[in-house]
């Protein structure tokens, strides 16, 4: 689950970690007031959407005033930010982060991650912040540190002044960042986190560490140890794959245009692999699950279509815990108020399989059905070259 900058810097403050002050607002009103609270003479109002880029899209401005963040407020409050992380249609800004401007000296980047080759968690800093680390990396390899700790141990003491050395920092600097690195190791593993990103921490002029912006995931799996975390006041979750989360489905945008929906992920991963067999490209993997309802399968239908990429979609279902006649009425009902405007191929085996395809060819819904695996994924490549249907119109079964 991953976490709006505000949050990641909330959760951070629990470990004594030099956050830099900013106040959250959902309304421009609440901005003007967060400038007033904050009592400087400068700040800086960001954008919270889930992708990075922001500076460069217009998402962060620097507003001297409280009528300044208000205005800035209502220009970003609902608009829907472009950046080079996003898709093309962008994420909408559902809140902002009024942030006091400091007097910065230096950027560093620090992060925390899973080495899922060494299986420990894994500190990596540079000395150069502010800037994108793929960047620096590719550019300046050696600048890159990395240093692995146990979950278990924590990150030890000197590891921690080894990264502060590596950073450049020197003097009472080396010891102050030493236990701020530390903290955010503690923060990392207490919070369950798979990422933790600081871009940049600063070096303020004044000789003081400050964390200027923080990026968090938290692990899905451990969403439920920590309901502060994953409750409370929060913009509503953009990507498809936080709504698809929403309704306990599982699902990862892909870049192709077949859109899928299988129950299983093992029958999911079988089907991808399917449709690249035979030249097509998926654009997402959709598991309803084992326990699929009616409420589950509307919900998957909706989250194919907000992607406009898609030029076909196949339903996979193998009928087991739940029967195919159950799935079929699922997809009957959701396609009811739904305009398919997209060529849909089904193809349903196990309990019920034959019950099921009859409701679905006396329902009125445009469908091709497929015998097997093999035939689905031709029928559906066959499909994705084929003129869009209107609503309403398609192919018979």
């Amino acid at each position: 689950m991953k976490l709006h900058e505000y949050q990641a810097k909330d959760l951070l403050k629990k470990y004594d970690t030099h956050v830099s002050r900013g106040i959250a607002a959902f309304s421009p009103e609440e901005a003007e007031k967060a400038f007033r609270e904050l009592g400087c003479p400068h700040a800086v109002l960001k954008a919270q959407i889930l992708a990075g880029g922001r500076g460069k899209a217009g998402g962060i401005k620097k507003i001297n005033s409280p009528e300044e963040s208000r205005i800035s407020a209502e220009k970003l409050l609902g608009s829907r930010l472009v950046t080079a992380q996003t898709t093309p249609e962008g994420e909408e800004v559902h809140a902002v982060l009024i942030q006091e401007a400091l007097d910065i000296k230096r950027e560093i980047y620090i992060s925390f991650l899973v080495d899922r080759r060494k299986e420990t968690p894994l500190l990596v800093g540079c000395p150069e912040g502010g800037v994108e680390i793929e960047e620096v990396a590719r550019r300046s390899p050696e600048q890159i540190f990395r240093e692995s700790f146990d979950v278990l141990f924590g990150l030890h003491p000197f590891q921690a002044r080894r990264t502060a050395s590596a950073l450049g920092l020197d003097g009472p600097l080396t010891r102050e960042a030493a236990g701020l690195i530390r903290n955010l190791s503690r923060a990392f593993i207490g919070k369950d986190l798979s990422l933790l990103e600081i871009n940049p921490l600063a070096v303020c002029r004044d000789g003081s560490l400050s964390i200027v912006d923080a990026k968090a995931d938290l692990d899905d799996n451990a969403v439920f140890r920590h309901p502060e975390v994953a409750t409370g006041e929060r913009p509503p979750e953009e990507s498809l794959e936080g709504k698809a989360s929403a309704y306990g489905l599982s699902y990862v945008g892909l870049e192709g245009d077949i859109g899928c929906l299988v129950n299983g992920a093992g029958l999911a991963m079988a089907t991808m692999d399917i449709i690249r067999h035979h030249g097509g490209q998926p654009a997402n993997f959709l598991d309803v699950g084992g326990d699929a309802s009616t409420e589950k399968v509307t919900q998957a239908f909706r989250i194919l279509f907000e992607d406009t990429r898609l030029k076909a979609i196949l339903v996979n279902i193998f009928g087991g815990i739940v029967k195919c006649d159950m799935i079929a009425e699922s997809i009957i009902s959701a396609l009811r108020d739904m305009k398919l405007k997209v060529p849909l191929v089904i193809r349903l085996e196990g309990t019920n399989a034959h019950i099921a395809r009859e409701m679905l060819a006396k329902s009125g819904l445009k469908i091709v059905f497929a015998e097997g695996m093999e035939e689905a994924a031709k029928k559906v490549l066959e499909a994705t070259r084929q003129i869009p249907i209107e609503a309403g119109g398609g192919h018979t079964p």
